[in-house]
């Protein structure tokens, strides 16, 4: 497996695909009424449901495709900054595939039925009234709560490379190699 100095084309197309995924499923989530016990998974909320497990399926796919093609070799940083750049990408892979998981089993404990995307019956994570299951929505909110800080984190930290530094970081995730 080469390593270049940007990502491949498919690593960034996947990255931009699930950073606007991600943008409208937080508009879609600041938007749709509080889940409560009457709560039906109609409107808002359904879509929120399936856009989710799409941008789950997605985040498994980047995952997949970065263990198999590689990344490209550590941009020159200081040691403390090349290990914050590390445990972040961590914590939003990990974050990004444990939030819809445990949204997925909040929902099942509900009796309510996941679909992929909205189109694909999924199996329940939790049967119907799981009492293990009833507090995982309020673990999906703070996780998802923790995972805004760490896009902001990234966010902040590519744009100061970019216009601070003037390092040419962000460009691995815009262009090709050549």
């Amino acid at each position: 497996m080469s390593r270049t100095a940007v990502y491949n084309v498919p690593a960034r197309w996947l990255h931009w695909s699930i950073f606007a995924l991600i943008g409208l499923e937080f508009v879609i989530a600041w938007t749709m009424p509080d889940i409560r016990r009457d709560t039906r998974p109609i409107g808002l909320v359904a879509w929120h449901l399936g856009l989710g497990t799409f941008i789950l399926s997605l985040m498994l796919l980047r995952l997949f495709w970065r263990v198999a093609s590689g990344v490209p070799d550590p941009h020159p940083a200081p040691a403390w900054q090349e290990w914050i750049a590390r445990l972040t990408h961590v914590l939003l892979y990990a974050g990004f595939i444990a939030l819809p998981v445990l949204g997925w089993a909040n929902v099942s404990g509900r009796g309510w039925t996941a679909h992929w995307a909205g189109l694909i019956t999924l199996p329940a994570l939790a049967a119907q009234g799981a009492a293990w299951a009833r507090p995982l929505g309020d673990v999906h909110q703070l996780v998802a709560y923790g995972l805004l800080a760490l896009i902001a984190l990234h966010v902040l930290a590519a744009v100061h490379h970019h216009f601070i530094m003037g390092d040419g970081l962000l460009a691995r995730m815009w262009r090709s190699s050549h």
